[in-house]
């Protein structure tokens, strides 16, 4: 256990020159929990200012917290959050590494909560903890923003909630205000970055083209690995080294929005022109205006240059006015979806696999649209239509020795998804001979829908964990 101990790093004035160091220590919910660690030894190491982001909040999470919530209040943060933190909230704490992550989910308190729990667990002080406020649109009193951003397609029936993009801004005031972790649900993925970045350089609102790289800054890093090679790693097309080892990024942001993209040390992957080039256009629809809640960027004229190992300065990004409205995400109740597998192995296994298929056509296909995979046949480049399978006549490749047989549906009644997976359980006796590694698995399931809602309608603030914080 470290012994707790004041933050020997003080952190730098607001418009300080020096480069900001911002870690990632996760890239999506169910990233690798060790990776945090050595980015946070490379940033004591460096000294200087310094903030570690963990980026874990995708559409599809954010629909899962949102269930979770909805199962127990209590719950509806980020699952991983204690083995993400655990390792490296001490050394954080010390060296006033400031933590920002989108780990709250749908429930922000909730995790700033546990946060402060883990930090007494592990004997140290209480930390100061602020969470960003504003994006949950759900009450009652925005379901009519709701109704005109959607266009009439909105469903009060089966409304679960609503979640708007927040910026940069919120993150960067608690930071000011002297927050040791920031806490958010949904901001766009680099305001993480973007935030410790204002609040360290003292970037106003209309600072275009400062706020625009560093945005693309905090696109570098959002990922994780991917751009220090895991992503990008391809074997004898592009070699990676040790990639089992594969080291989380760090940028170091300059005064003027620049950035030198690097990664912790001593671990595993690399940092080169094509890695950072293949991240950087990575989800960018448009190169000379990628919209995000604070600036929109231009990376047409950027320039991508590599100073040494591991080392690679991206500049000249440009920056434009932010739109006057935010992307909000609307989820819906969208009922359950079912999967079963089952495999055949051995002589005349693929046939057995299709005889098993059409049994299961028979008996559910008339109350279920089924999506049926023969992985090891066709299932990554299937259909749900089923289309391309129907047209890979038995036996059209070659003698398949082992087939897995794949079926899902969905449906807002659970109890036909039931039906189905008994079925497929049922083929262990009551199917072609062979059959066996039944697996089932049903889970309810949110559907989503995207809109532009007005800016001026998303209220947004830092709310403050415990009274003593704002002193």
């Amino acid at each position: 256990m470290h012994e707790p101990k004041r933050a020997t790093k003080q952190a730098a004035k607001p418009g300080s020159t020096a480069d900001l160091a911002v870690g990632c220590g996760a890239g999506f919910s169910g990233d690798r929990v060790d990776a945090a660690l050595p980015v946070v030894r490379t940033l004591v190491q460096r000294g200087g200012p310094a903030a570690l982001i963990f980026e874990m909040l995708a559409e599809r999470t954010l629909a899962t917290a949102q269930l979770a919530r909805r199962a127990d209040p209590d719950k509806g943060y980020e699952p991983l959050l204690d083995l993400e933190l655990r390792p490296v909230l001490a050394d954080c704490l010390r060296h006033g590494i400031t933590i920002v992550g989108n780990f709250g989910a749908a429930n922000p308190q909730g995790a700033a909560r546990r946060i402060v729990a883990l930090a007494e667990e592990l004997g140290l002080p209480p930390p100061r903890v602020a969470v960003v406020s504003g994006d949950d649109l759900s009450k009652p009193a925005q379901r009519q923003l709701l109704r005109e951003a959607l266009g009439g397609g909105f469903d009060e029936k089966r409304f679960v909630c609503a979640n708007a993009y927040l910026g940069a801004f919120e993150i960067a005031a608690a930071i000011r205000q002297g927050a040791q972790v920031v806490v958010t649900g949904r901001v766009a993925d680099p305001a993480l970055v973007l935030g410790p970045a204002i609040a360290h350089h003292g970037w106003g609102r209309e600072d275009w083209d400062r706020l625009a790289g560093a945005t693309m800054a905090g696109h570098l890093l959002e990922c994780g690995a991917q751009v220090t090679g895991g992503y990008f790693a391809d074997p004898g097309r592009k070699d990676v080294p040790g990639l089992e080892d594969v080291g989380f990024p760090i940028a170091e942001i300059a005064a003027d929005g620049s950035c030198v993209v690097t990664k912790a040390a001593g671990t595993g992957g690399l940092v080169d022109l094509r890695t950072v080039k293949e991240q950087l256009l990575y989800e960018v629809h448009d190169p000379a205006a990628y919209i995000t809640p604070d600036v929109v960027a231009d990376i047409t004229e950027a320039e991508v240059t590599q100073l040494g190992p591991d080392r690679v300065r991206l500049a000249g990004v440009r920056g434009h006015a932010r739109t006057p409205t935010l992307k909000a995400c609307v989820f819906f109740e969208g009922g359950w979806l079912g999967e079963a597998e089952i495999s055949y192995a051995g002589p005349n296994a693929e046939a057995r696999a299709r005889l098993a298929m059409d049994v299961i056509a028979r008996r559910c296909g008339g109350e279920l649209a089924l999506r049926f995979d023969l992985i090891g046949i066709t299932s990554i480049l299937g259909d749900d239509g089923n289309r391309l399978l129907a047209g890979v006549p038995p036996g059209a490749s070659t003698a398949h020795a082992d087939v897995r047989l794949r079926v899902a549906a969905r449906h807002d009644d659970g109890q036909r998804i039931d039906r189905l997976l008994r079925e497929v359980t049922a083929l262990w006796t009551g199917g072609p001979a062979g059959g066996g590694g039944v697996r089932t698995a049903r889970r309810q399931r949110l559907s989503m829908r995207s809109c532009l809602v007005p800016r001026s309608a998303v209220p947004t603030g830092v709310e403050v964990l415990a009274p003593e914080f704002a002193a």
